[in-house]
Formats: structure tokens, C-alpha cells, sequence
């Protein structure tokens, strides 16, 4: 397996997990909301939900770091909210490329709430969880996706992820 797209709604913790898991496994890491343009930023600061035609352009960059590592051999780990399965099928490419996984935070509406209130320096506004948690269509599995508890502790969400693809952590330095 070659990259891992972590995947969920705001505030499920999307970020911290694929930090780990990078570190864990010594894979590149690119945090998908690093790649949005400056009107995304805009728009969902201003608390307005993104179109697919606001969208398509940022999964598309998505979707070109992971070909750039899938084309190579070359694993990593990138975060993208990914929440409608189309978006998902523009990531995984056509044919589907076998060599990209899913790996999809979930947690509760209570849960993301909470954190996304907690959260700050983010231009996410917790307002959007909604219109995310409207959005989301839960992989199916058929989509070569895992799927964790956002209510664990990063730590067990990582070591759950290695453990269930059967991935071997970076030895040490």
C-alpha cells in the first residue's frame, strides 16, 4: 500500500492521526487544507460551505500528490475531508488505484462539535460542521477503506490503523 488519505468532517482529528501515522511509519505527510486556494480559505472562513465547483481544483491537487507518490512507490499519508463517495472515486483515480486507502475518522455530532468549539487558529468555523456531517456519505466497503473511532485517543487510532493494514512502523532512528 502506498498512500493513506485520512479522511472525515472537520474536528475529527484528521491531522493529528496523520501526523502519527507518518511519523510511525516514516512516510511523507501532506496536510490536504495546505492545498486549498486562497478563495476556499476565504469562503469557509467567512463560514460559507464550498461548492463541488469549488472543490474539483483542490482535489485535483489532492489527487496529483497522491500520483506522484503512488507512480513512484513512493507511501505516504494526506488529509482530506473526502466526504462524498465521487470525491473519493477522483482520488483513488480511474481505474481505482489499489495502492490508495482510505482511512475515515468518524465520530459523533456531540464529539466534533466540541472540539471544533475548542479548536483555535483554524479557518474552519464550527458553524460548517453541519453542512459537512449533510455532505458526508460514509464509505462504503467496497471503497478500500478503515474506519476508526474519532472518540480514541490519537495514539490508539494509529496504532489501530498499522495494526488492521498490517503496516510496519519506521525502525527507529
Amino acid at each position: 500500500m502506498t498512500v493513506l488519505v485520512v479522511m472525515g468532517v472537520s474536528g475529527s482529528g484528521k491531522s493529528t492521526l496523520a501526523a502519527l501515522l507518518a511519523g510511525r511509519l516514516g512516510w511523507d505527510l501532506q496536510e490536504g487544507d495546505d492545498l486549498h486556494p486562497p478563495a476556499n480559505v476565504a469562503k469557509m472562513h467567512a463560514g460559507h460551505p464550498l461548492t463541488d465547483e469549488d472543490r474539483w481544483p483542490w482535489l485535483d491537487d489532492v489527487a496529483a500528490w497522491i500520483r506522484a507518490r503512488t507512480s513512484t512507490g513512493r507511501p505516504g499519508v494526506i488529509t482530506c475531508s473526502a466526504l462524498r463517495r465521487i470525491y473519493r472515486d477522483r482520488l483513488r483515480g480511474d481505474p481505482p488505484d489499489p495502492d490508495v486507502v482510505f482511512v475515515h475518522v468518524a465520530g459523533s455530532r456531540e464529539l466534533l462539535a466540541d472540539r471544533l468549539r475548542a479548536r483555535t487558529g483554524h479557518y474552519m468555523p464550527a458553524a460548517l460542521l453541519d453542512s459537512q456531517l449533510a455532505t458526508l456519505e460514509e464509505p462504503g466497503p467496497d471503497e478500500n477503506v478503515v474506519t476508526v473511532d474519532a472518540a480514541g485517543t490519537p495514539a490508539a487510532m494509529a496504532t489501530e490503523v498499522v495494526t488492521r493494514l498490517g503496516l510496519r512502523p519506521a525502525p527507529p532512528p
